[in-house]
């Protein structure tokens, strides 16, 4: 048994997740124990500093490398606090926190072949801040090779999630949504997963709510301001025709897309429907809803048996239950039901991802990302 912390910052800036595991077994077939889980927020300013240069507000190299330090001392600092009144760890693994995604172009005119994605607080101050050795930035090997370096959960999905007689989707829901499709499981069903981000999680339910409060909230507790309004689906129909949302998957995407740009955007869009705020935010959330399942029905092989939902998103009771309206007759649960806390899943994939780099064993499943082979994911960082 190896004791790993996993930790991961997502799109949404909420703050560090980190989580506390026992693993034990090799490649797929592992056991995984959650001892702790905690969302440590970041500091007031350090969000707002990453949310800046994540809409790419300029800053100098020396701001730039005094947000990386922040960052990485904030992650130190959350392994520290998960560890008090347990066993200590003996190896970490931190996504870090992104603030640039850039997929690869899959349009045979485009020049740009690879893909790039820059996670701050890096792993080697964790290290040395901790005294255990940290994996990091794990994106970078899979998109050398030509892959997206998203979504990487599909293979810990598949160590975790599978099931021998039904296809499922696990469906997270961050600051932007991505999906794990898993045939049922059977020899050689590896090469039959399928992962790609469905589009805007909470990114743009939570700066609408910034924006309409004028930053007195940061998000819409359980969706109980969208729910009290009515969606308008024309403005739904429209957005649906973004590009994004029919480009065939290996796919990612980020704030660089369905970021503040986006909002404005769509703020403009629903003008001429005169909509009051909570209806403007149950469109929003119809988007996300729309979106998840417009993906389904038009990348998937078939439907899935069963849906299970985790992150953030999962909590909205609004959006959940328009989701499990537009899926309907298919079986939507949260991944809590199934053993899994869907709160700190994204944390406990890279403590996985860490596990496995630190056994040789590979982390990435090239028909999700896109990459031309399996690799070793993640950079070890001793003390």
């Amino acid at each position: 048994m190896t004791r790993v912390i996993g930790l991961m910052s997502g799109t949404s800036v909420d703050g560090i997740d980190a989580a506390l595991v026992d693993i034990s077994g090799t490649d797929l077939d592992l056991k995984v124990e959650l001892v702790a889980g905690e969302t440590y927020p970041y500091p007031t300013d350090l969000r707002e500093q990453i949310l800046a240069v994540s809409a790419g507000v300029s800053v100098s190299m020396l701001e730039f490398a005094e947000l990386d330090d922040a960052i990485a001392q904030a992650f130190a600092e959350a392994v520290e606090k998960i560890q008090v009144g347990h066993e200590a760890a003996s190896l970490v693994g931190s996504h870090g926190q992104t603030v640039y995604h850039r997929p690869p172009a899959n349009l045979p005119s485009s020049s740009q072949t690879l893909g790039y994605s820059l996670q701050l607080g890096r792993g080697s101050l964790i290290a040395h801040l901790t005294g255990i050795p940290t994996v990091s930035n794990f994106r970078v090997a899979d998109i050398a090779l030509g892959g997206q370096g998203a979504p990487l959960v599909p293979k810990v999905d598949a160590a975790l999630l599978s099931h021998p007689q039904e296809a499922r989707c696990i469906q997270n829901i961050g600051g932007i949504g991505n999906v794990t499709y898993m045939p049922p499981r059977h020899n050689e069903w590896l090469t039959e997963i399928r992962g790609w981000d469905t589009g805007p999680g909470n990114s743009l339910l939570d700066l609408a709510v910034m924006h309409l409060t004028k930053g007195a909230k940061t998000y819409d507790k359980n969706g109980e301001w969208a729910a009290s309004g009515k969606p308008c689906q024309d403005l739904v129909e429209q957005w649906l025709k973004q590009e994004y949302f029919h480009q065939a998957p290996p796919k990612s995407t980020g704030r660089e897309l369905f970021g503040v740009e986006y909002l404005h955007q769509c703020l403009q869009d629903a003008e001429i429907y005169q909509l009051n705020e909570a209806d403007f935010l149950a469109t929003l959330t119809e988007l996300t809803a729309a979106s998840i399942v417009h993906s389904y029905r038009s990348f998937l092989p078939q439907m899935p048996h069963r849906v299970l939902l985790c992150g953030g998103g999962c909590r909205n009771l609004y959006l959940t239950n328009r989701l499990e309206k537009l899926l309907q007759p298919i079986q939507v649960q949260t991944t809590d039901e199934m053993g899994l806390n869907g709160d700190f899943k994204e944390a406990i994939t890279f403590a996985v991802l860490a596990y496995w780099h630190n056994m040789g064993i590979t982390g990435n499943l090239p028909h999700a990302t896109g990459a031309r082979r399996e690799v070793l994911l993640g950079e070890m960082n001793n003390i």
